[in-house]
């Protein structure tokens, strides 16, 4: 990847940019292809190695699978064979001869006759003789003498006899101090009335018998499990090698083992399970079905992985070495490419420069070493204002209207540099300002040296940056001015803000943690206010932890977009008295009518009031609920969006004077200060109008009250609540005035 410096082509070329290069963009893009290629070639790879082995594990599993087919047909053939085996014992002529003479010649020969049986059948372990009553007669082997038949077979209530054959479940019996699983086959010996003379059982041995079919129809390599219902192993112990999580000893519980596997053979009758290390096939096997016992076992194999690995170590050693040389022979396909593609843009690129150089929007002159412009684009002639005719051959000096001093400074940079930027002001009618760009570049062909000038009119940016300084020097006028979020995070702020407020120079704050947790809690009601009235005035009084000393008047003056929603807050501080006493338990006074109180609020604001402005008030207690339609608990989201509604309304017409509050849900409460019975009645009758014009005045009632003297709140509201009961109760009018008296006794009301 060296750099190649020049392009073999007729056309010399005009600047040495033109050549083909390897950028570090470019290099960086072939290391990015050469990474994601190998990558994915490596995943790739690994998948088919894989796969490749995912199908022959697959292969061996339904290999093994039909196995497992074949031995389970034969073992049941073999079964029904043994049944028939037995039948035939049993009608054996020695058998019968002792049946009906009893004797211990006969019993000794028929004795001989079965050992001779056991010896030359290899899964038969004995045969006995049983009395009809169950108990044992004489038999080959003293290895079954603790069996007892089963009551179900014996006496008259049994379901079998006659030619039928009774296969017990598989049990297990030590022989020779060896455990021995084992079944036996029980054979009525029945008199022509079909009374019992007897009863005949052969044993069976279940490892044996798997070992006459499974040389000859089973992989010998592959371990063959025989299970029961139960999860417990009865064939298949000597595995070479076992897992470690499978049954390796007779009576040993896969349930128990492996309790992953055996939910899921319990749950299927057939299918294959693959876990992290190995590969399982089962099969369920139905050895004999007699009345309502059926014998059924599972018959299970498995592979370890790595045994598949090992036979699939060929095929993945030529997968892998195919993937590299895939790999590589694509690396060198990618870095061709690339180089033909750098080759063949370096070709473009020379003839593009050279046709349309200054035919492009960018503002462009070939200057000599002397300074003399050779040729321009037009582009360039309207920047500067001159015909193309006029500039050529004239000096780039007096074109720029540079003094002496700059243009020396300009020719050192770029003999020294080979480069030089720089800001230019045309001295003309217009008074553009250029951004300019010169480079000192050697021609391909001599020691010749030429310059690339191209500049760019910035005078809209240099204008709008002094723009920006004077809205600065604006700014910075002596009232405490901050621009802030919709939710109040300080976006800018002035000089004065940062000294009010001591932030040395930290505005990553919200502007309700500098004015106290009470405008905070109020917050939604004053951009409420504003989005309604496009700004908020209060003054806020300092507080404990606070950053002011001073009261403040505060205007929050709204920045709204298309849709109303509020984009920016103007705020602005200055020092100001207090209309209130400093005792005030609130700090945010002033126009307290632009949002609206809590109960406790409006009781510390009703204290604070002189009792002259007290004598001269009324309360109105407003009842938003209509009967019936928000009467359980499902409504309340919808009553509090219609109280919400109701406030907002409230608040646009409601005089300054005046000052709302939430009482409870679906009530407010309004103190009228300032004002008569008279025109307390008027104010509520105009406000009803209102809100019915909007559709909010369906189940209002009205109760208002006029000041006792030294009357608390709570009196006040409780004659405001009995003018609302009454203006309930009235069928005509929702609206209803107490005018209130005292007495020597008690204070009596006047309902009107």
């Amino acid at each position: 990847m060296s750099k190649h410096k020049a392009v073999g082509s007729s056309n010399s070329l005009l600047i040495s940019s033109q050549a083909s290069h390897w950028s570090q963009q470019h290099i960086l893009s072939l290391l990015s292809q050469l990474i994601i290629l190998l990558i994915v070639v490596f995943i790739v790879t690994n998948m088919v190695v894989n796969l490749g082995e995912r199908r022959l594990q697959e292969d061996w599993a339904d290999q093994r699978y039909s196995e497992l087919q074949t031995v389970a047909s034969l073992a049941s053939d073999k079964v029904s064979f043994l049944q028939f085996r037995t039948q035939t014992i049993a009608k054996g002529e020695l058998l019968r001869q002792y049946l009906q003479n009893p004797s211990d010649k006969l019993q000794l020969k028929t004795i001989e006759n079965w050992n001779s049986l056991t010896e030359n059948i290899p899964e038969l372990l004995g045969l006995a003789l049983f009395t009809p009553q169950g108990e044992l007669q004489f038999a080959t082997t003293g290895s079954f003498n603790n069996m007892q038949l089963p009551a179900a077979l014996l006496g008259s209530g049994r379901n079998m006899g006659g030619n039928d054959i009774y296969t017990s479940p598989m049990a297990f019996t030590p022989i020779d101090g060896i455990l021995e699983p084992y079944f036996y086959q029980l054979s009525w010996i029945e008199n022509p009335d079909q009374s019992i003379k007897g009863y005949l059982v052969t044993y069976n041995s279940i490892v044996k018998l798997l070992e006459t079919i499974k040389p000859a129809f089973f992989n010998q390599n592959s371990p063959l499990l025989l299970l029961d219902t139960q999860g417990f192993l009865y064939a298949g112990a000597s595995q070479p090698a076992p897992l470690d999580n499978m049954p390796n000893t007779l009576g040993a519980s896969l349930k128990q083992t492996y309790p992953e596997l055996w939910r899921v053979i319990a749950m299927n009758n057939f299918g294959q399970f693959h876990s992290q290390d190995s590969t399982f096939v089962y099969l369920k096997v139905e050895l004999t079905n007699q009345y309502e016992n059926k014998r059924e076992y599972f018959l299970l194999s498995y592979i370890r992985h790595d045994d598949i690995a090992t036979r699939y170590a060929q095929w993945r050693i030529l997968i892998i070495v195919a993937g590299c040389l895939i790999a590589l022979l694509a690396s060198l396909l990618i870095i061709l490419r690339h180089r033909f593609v750098l080759e063949r843009r370096a070709r473009q690129n020379s003839l593009q420069l050279s046709n349309s150089l200054f035919s492009s929007e960018l503002s462009c002159l070939i200057v000599n070493d002397s300074g003399r412009i050779q040729s321009v684009n037009a582009k360039a002639a309207a920047a500067l204002s001159l015909p193309i005719d006029d500039l050529k051959d004239r000096s780039l000096q007096r074109v720029l209207h540079l003094d002496d001093d700059r243009f020396n400074h300009i020719k050192d940079a770029l003999t020294h540099h080979k480069q030089w930027n720089g800001e230019i002001n045309l001295e003309t009618l217009n008074s553009s300002m250029l951004q300019t760009h010169i480079r000192r570049e050697k021609c391909p062909n001599s020691n010749e040296y030429y310059w690339l000038v191209t500049f760019e009119d910035i005078t809209a940016l240099f204008d709008s940056q002094s723009q920006a300084y004077l809205y600065q020097l604006m700014s910075n006028c002596a009232v405490a001015t901050a621009l802030t979020d919709a939710s109040g995070m300080i976006i800018k702020c002035n000089k004065q803000f940062d000294q009010l407020m001591s932030l040395h120079g930290d505005t990553d704050i919200s502007i309700t943690e500098l004015l106290g947790d009470e405008l905070h809690n109020q917050w939604q009601n004053i951009t409420a206010q504003i989005s309604l009235q496009g700004e908020w005035t209060a003054q806020i009084m300092p507080f404990n932890h606070g950053r002011y000393e001073h009261c403040l008047k505060t205007t929050l003056t709204g920045q709204l977009t298309f849709e109303g929603d509020i984009e920016y807050l103007i705020c602005t501080f200055e020092q100001t008295t207090p209309v209130v006493s400093a005792q005030n338990s609130s700090n945010v006074i002033g126009h307290r009518s632009a949002i609206v109180l809590r109960l406790n609020e409006l009781e510390n604001y009703f204290i604070n009031l002189s009792e002259l402005t007290k004598e001269h008030s009324s309360l109105l207690v407003m009842d938003i609920n209509p009967e019936g339609i928000f009467s359980n608990m499902g409504n309340m989201s919808q009553l509090e969006k219609r109280q919400k509604d109701i406030e907002l309304q409230l608040l646009i017409e409601l005089p300054l004077n005046y000052q709302i509050a939430q009482w409870q849900l679906g009530k407010l409460v309004i103190l009228l200060t300032e004002t008569n019975a008279n025109s307390a009645h008027q104010y509520a009758i105009n406000m009803m109008q209102c809100l019915e014009e909007k559709n909010l005045g369906e189940g209002i009632n009205i109760g208002i009250a006029s000041y006792l003297q030294r009357q608390s709140l709570d009196q006040y509201l409780a004659n405001a609540e009995i003018a609302l009961k009454r203006a309930k109760q009235s069928v005509d009018q929702n609206i209803c005035q107490a005018f209130t008296r005292p007495t020597k006794a008690t204070t009596s009301s006047k309902i009107d």
